[in-house]
């Protein structure tokens, strides 16, 4: 009987095998899998050995409030901001003045269970890299999603799970003579560290074109900021509006820089033209819009080898 019972001992502390929804597609390292491979390895060792302190170690981690690309770290939500209809803007918070300490436009990975059945997604913080104390992600909710139905339910003080960092762009001050970046929607959110590190950079002489695409001028994200980036004198942002019929509803300090159309092959070899220098492009959307913009790039004469899809 006690060995029956140590078993299920055993059984209950055997890592569970991650579902595919449990993976962000992102190409993190490690992945998910990564981690459970090592968890897996490091039971059967324990179990092996029947020495359950052998397991001990992973508890302690996940306690500790920094960011870990192998397990999930707890941080408490301490604000709530709907930008739009359907996306909001989330802030953490980091014990004492720490800061998070990410490269340009990595990405962290979030945890959330719904319905029993546990969801990771990725997504980018839009904090300054130097911000203490806090980080801010910015989040789509999607009506059917599964992570959307956990994430609504957030308020002030709700405990969630982050881990990484993973990802990235190898930026670096006057690599590239101009940056043009290709942003639908949430994709934003990488281009948005680039971009300050940038104007905080009085060395860095980057010039920046920012295309933002969003379905009518109502759903454009972080407009404040995005004002403030403008007046820089080497970044310019573009708006490309899809549903959108007139410019004279916009305010009129947006009527010369919006299109009231789609991203489509026409549009790119204008903006692509209208470049102070041969651009570096930064990608990130769907998948559907990233291989839109690879195409209609090519038509413009940019190869691929100049181009980074996030």
């Amino acid at each position: 009987l006690q060995a029956m019972s140590d078993e299920r001992d055993w059984l209950a502390l055997k890592p569970q095998e991650p579902s595919p929804s449990q993976c962000c597609g992102s190409g993190c390292k490690p992945c998910i899998y990564d981690v459970y491979e090592k968890e897996l390895a490091q039971w059967e060792k324990a179990k092996a050995m029947q020495d359950k302190s052998l397991l001990m170690g992973k508890e302690e981690q996940s306690n500790n409030s920094e960011l870990n690309p192998d397990t999930f770290t707890a941080f408490s939500v301490s604000s709530v901001e709907q930008l739009t209809e359907d996306t909001y803007q989330y802030k953490f918070e980091l014990p004492g003045n720490s800061s998070l300490r990410l490269s340009l436009g990595q990405h962290i990975v979030l945890r959330g269970v719904v319905n029993g059945l546990e969801v990771q997604r990725a997504y980018t913080p839009i904090s300054p890299r130097n911000a203490e104390g806090y980080f801010e992600v910015l989040i789509k909710c999607y009506e059917a999603g599964l992570m959307s139905q956990y994430i609504k339910t957030w308020k002030r003080g709700d405990v969630v799970f982050w881990r990484g960092p993973f990802g990235g762009f190898p930026y670096q001050p006057n690599k590239h003579g101009e940056l043009l970046m290709l942003a639908s929607g949430t994709g934003l959110a990488p281009m948005i560290p680039i971009l300050r590190s940038i104007t905080d950079d009085e060395e860095d002489e980057t010039f920046v074109t920012l295309v933002g695409c969003f379905p009518t001028f109502d759903k454009i994200y972080l407009k404040p900021l995005l004002q403030d980036l403008a007046r820089y004198w080497n970044i310019r942002i573009y708006y490309v509006l899809s549903q959108e019929t007139s410019l004279e509803k916009l305010p009129w300090s947006y009527q010369e820089n919006t299109y009231t159309s789609r991203l489509n092959e026409d549009l790119m070899k204008t903006i692509v033209n209208s470049c102070r220098r041969k651009p570096f492009v930064l990608i990130c959307g769907s998948s559907a819009f990233n291989e839109d913009m690879s195409r209609y790039l090519k038509a413009a004469g940019i190869e691929e080898n100049s181009c980074f899809v996030f």
